[in-house]
């Protein structure tokens, strides 16, 4: 990347709890790439799932991440104040002819079904109307089978067919809620996001996000998709998977043990620095070539 390109970047967590290893692996990774290209990097709280948020997550996510001297260099965004925008891009999306209001179950849709890439291929019930004596439960976006590709900085060519591997999907759901993928698409666009680095389980959204992007004339940003940090049974380490938060009260360990783990080798004598040498030695150090391939956390950073 050219010295002129502007760089903006971002790390998105749901106050659904303590950061976890793996969400701080994201933290971390997004923020050395940002700040190794002299680029700006952002904290956006994705609290639009209320249902799911606990009370004092947040703050206890941003004093974990200041613990790490991690920094937003602009005041943390909450999508739950964004509704508004949101509630705009739906209207433009209706207007455009691409959504429709769906009246499927969930038990509906899984009973009748085939298997996708992430769980039931959404069949297309309602597309062409909502059957008689129904009404709408959650708006989805129509999809085509042409072929949706990008170019991921660590995965390389990624082709999704989205009617075929995913389906039609919601934008906004049942509950009144307004889906991640929408919501993340018009809060990348607002922040002028020109690269986004997060964890490669996400890497199957993207596809989605990007026909949503070209719905609604919004630049696509660069795409980097970190290694998964993974538990002794190979499951994504997540609240879900009962991950351990991170241990804040020794910062430099953790910071470490998460360089280790996206292959930067920092000396060993930093175990005896700060935060502060540490991560100033691996923004000018940061080398995304080694982690090519890499998909596990190794086995002695597995129990942290």
């Amino acid at each position: 990347m050219s010295s002129s390109t502007v760089y903006r970047g971002r790390f998105a967590p749901s106050p659904t709890g303590p950061l976890h290893f793996g969400s701080l692996v994201a933290a971390v990774g997004s923020y050395l790439d940002a700040k190794h290209h002299h680029g700006t990097w952002l904290v956006r709280m994705e609290d639009l799932d209320t249902p799911r948020c606990i009370p004092g997550a947040a703050n206890n996510i941003l004093r974990t991440l200041e613990a790490f001297g991690l920094h937003s260099d602009e005041a943390v965004l909450y999508q739950s104040r964004r509704t508004a925008a949101y509630e705009e891009a739906l209207v433009k999306l209706q207007a455009s002819g691409t959504l429709y209001p769906c009246c499927c179950t969930r038990k509906e849709i899984a009973d009748s079904a085939m298997n996708g890439i992430e769980g039931p291929v959404y069949p297309g019930t309602c597309r062409n109307g909502i059957p008689a004596g129904r009404e709408g439960r959650a708006w989805r976006v129509r999809t085509g089978n042409q072929p949706i590709e990008f170019d991921d900085a660590l995965q390389g060519r990624i082709t999704q067919h989205l009617e075929s591997d995913i389906g039609d999907f919601v934008v906004k759901r049942a509950d009144g809620l307004f889906a991640y993928q929408l919501a993340v698409v018009v809060d990348d666009a607002f922040q002028h996001i020109t690269h986004i680095v997060r964890g490669a389980d996400l890497l199957a959204s993207t596809p989605r996000q990007i026909h949503l992007q070209h719905l609604l004339g919004l630049p696509v940003p660069h795409y980097m998709h970190l290694p998964i940090a993974v538990n002794e049974d190979g499951e994504k380490l997540s609240k879900q998977t009962l991950a351990d938060p991170v241990d804040a009260s020794l910062p430099v360990t953790t910071l470490l043990h998460v360089l280790d783990f996206l292959q930067q080798e920092p000396p060993a004598e930093f175990a005896r620095g700060d935060v502060k040498s540490v991560l100033e030695w691996a923004v000018q150090h940061w080398d995304t070539t080694a982690l090519r391939g890499v998909h596990t956390l190794p086995a002695h950073i597995q129990r942290l």
